[in-house]
């Protein structure tokens, strides 16, 4: 079946096919999306997946975001009476998934609406009428008729505290939501052309699941005992039919990689209080960006137990500051934290701006009294958080990263054979400083792992370590520049772009600018530019090789050279 598009206004559009037997697909097309929760520069746009099984019995799993109100509701009447609709099947409650419960309940308000505990309670606090009910928890089953047999998966944390999915026996359909989803926005229903998704689909898992690796792993073990999976029915973007296999093995084997870190970070925030869940996952991106792994928590629905298995295991605790007169539960859990911390461990605090944050000063001071070291300045929010605030908190997670990792990595570098060591120094490289900006976010970083790539079109290859603040700016699609140091003329930029910034801090003070076509700073000292656009990047353990054309240069200095770096061993800078 050919997929009917419906009515688009302002680059909204609504799309509807059969995907199995009494089931279809109701996608919520938003092409001009440039950036979701932490993910700055969405090149594709995203989508918003809903799904209607039409057996004895009618599910509705998830609905839409708020602003494709019209257009879905109208869809989903086209295609059926909402009074038939007996239960809807609510995976999460994140809004952009669940921002339509409250209008499908006053179209039929007899709708028994299917949840876990957490969901069910999240939805108490937006939805504020009754309705009714259905509690569920892994194992569960709910009957539809017809075969259709619905198994439901508890998954918390991926990436939102209440998240489930849900196993269609019949037509062997896995409805994930979030999970194994990916920020693309385009007609084409399935993933039929895995080259064209791949990078969108491993940028979404290191921004929203890689931070939650451990409750990935234990998902995916409790999705083994489901039977086989024909399809993916994901909540962004293209379903996964024909790459169902090697899509989820690459979630296991990242998964895998990250869970196997020596040391983590518990990091605790309210994912229905004000940017708390976001801002939180900008600092857990920062933090695994560094090889150490983050376990994140709710503070509202997760039990004391668990808090104090998690702060005891924990090398670091990063905390949300909750609302003031916060319930019972995040009261409690706070005491917890605090009667289970110990002076071996760092920690750091930002806001939530949810109008009425708990103060930081006070808890910072007990912190400090208890013996515990700051990790990095308190993260106050004064004003809607912006594109250079969520920059902020990752390269925060990355300098506590990078801090608790610091002792492994002297630990590598002494492991490396003497003369191996000498041998790859000999490998030397030109100097080069890359640039970016992204909206208001900019920055910067020394490079010597350059090389050309391609003559037609022009391209080049940069090594960059994973944990460097520009690497989220150097996203497929993003652009930047390659300014080329020169030879008897580069100590002073070099001894500037080399030295540790301070999270936040303006990588470009007291150095001379101009601006790129593309929007990037060109050094203005520099022998050269290249303005290039990224299109594609490898994974290389603890670099990832970012290919880019070259859109635009020019050389500032004819008979200049360029800057040569030569190292006396191969296992550091």
């Amino acid at each position: 079946m050919v997929a009917t598009p419906i009515q688009t206004v302002k680059r909204l559009s609504m799309q509807t096919q059969a995907i199995a037997a009494e089931t279809m697909a109701l996608r919520s097309l938003d092409w001009d999306r440039d950036r979701f929760d932490i993910e700055f520069g969405l090149q594709n746009g995203t989508t918003y997946n809903s799904y209607l099984i039409q057996a004895d019995k009618t599910a509705l799993v998830d609905s839409s975001h708020e602003k494709f109100r019209q257009l879905y509701l109208d869809t989903l009447q086209g295609l059926i009476d909402p009074a038939t609709i007996d239960y809807l099947i609510v995976s999460h409650t994140e809004p952009d998934h669940s921002g339509l419960v409250k209008d499908l309940l006053q179209l039929a308000p007899h709708i028994t609406v299917v949840a876990s505990k957490v969901a069910l309670q999240f939805l108490d606090n937006f939805v504020h009428q009754p309705f009714q009910r259905l509690q569920v928890k892994s194992g569960d089953r709910l009957e539809l008729g017809q075969g259709h047999t619905l198994e439901f998966v508890s998954a918390p944390n991926l990436h939102w505290p209440d998240t489930m999915l849900t196993y269609d026996h019949g037509t062997q359909i896995l409805y994930t939501c979030d999970v194994f989803g990916l920020h693309y926005c385009s007609e084409a229903l399935f993933d039929e052309e895995l080259g064209k998704i791949e990078a969108d689909y491993r940028f979404y898992y290191d921004c929203l699941m890689g931070p939650n690796a451990r409750s990935v792993l234990g998902a995916m073990k409790r999705m083994d005992d489901l039977g086989d999976i024909q399809l993916v029915a994901n909540g962004h973007g293209p379903l996964l039919r024909y790459n169902v296999t090697e899509l989820l093995s690459r979630y296991r084997t990242w998964s895998q990689a990250q869970a196997k870190a020596d040391k983590f970070v518990a990091l605790f925030y309210v994912a229905d209080y004000g940017y708390s869940d976001r801002l939180a996952q900008s600092l857990a991106k920062g933090i695994t960006k560094t090889g150490v792994g983050v376990d994140m928590l709710d503070l509202n629905s997760a039990d004391a137990q668990e808090v104090q298995e998690l702060v005891h295991r924990a090398s670091a605790i990063v905390l949300g500051m909750p609302p003031l007169a916060s319930q019972t539960e995040i009261t409690a859990n706070l005491g917890t934290i605090l009667a289970a911390v110990n002076a071996k461990q760092w920690f750091g605090l930002f806001e939530s701006y949810g109008g009425n944050d708990e103060p930081i000063d006070p808890l910072a001071t007990q912190l400090l009294d208890l013996g515990l070291r700051r990790a990095f300045k308190a993260i106050k929010v004064k004003e809607t958080p912006s594109e250079t605030l969520y920059q902020l908190c990752e390269e925060a997670g990355t300098d506590l990263g990078q801090t608790l990792s610091q002792s492994e990595k002297i630990k590598q570098l002494k492991s490396l054979d003497n003369e191996l060591e000498k041998a790859i120094g000999r490998i030397s490289g030109g100097l080069y400083i890359i640039t970016a900006q992204k909206q208001e976010v900019k920055s910067a970083m020394l490079a010597s792992w350059v090389s050309q790539a391609s003559f037609d079109p022009p391209g080049f290859t940069i090594a960059v370590a994973k944990d460097r603040a520009i690497e989220s700016l150097l996203q497929v699609g993003d652009q930047f520049v390659l300014n080329v140091l020169e030879e008897g003329n580069y100590q002073a930029l070099m001894k500037h772009f080399l030295k540790r910034f301070a999270p936040g801090a303006d990588r470009f003070a007291g150095i001379k600018t101009q601006t790129a076509s593309n929007g990037s700073p060109i050094l203005t000292e520099a022998l050269a530019y290249l303005e290039a656009e990224v299109v594609s990047r490898m994974d290389c353990s603890d670099h990832w090789i970012v290919y880019s054309k070259v859109t635009n240069g020019r050389v500032a200095k004819a008979e200049g050279l360029t800057a040569v770096h030569h190292r006396k061993v191969g296992n550091y800078y």
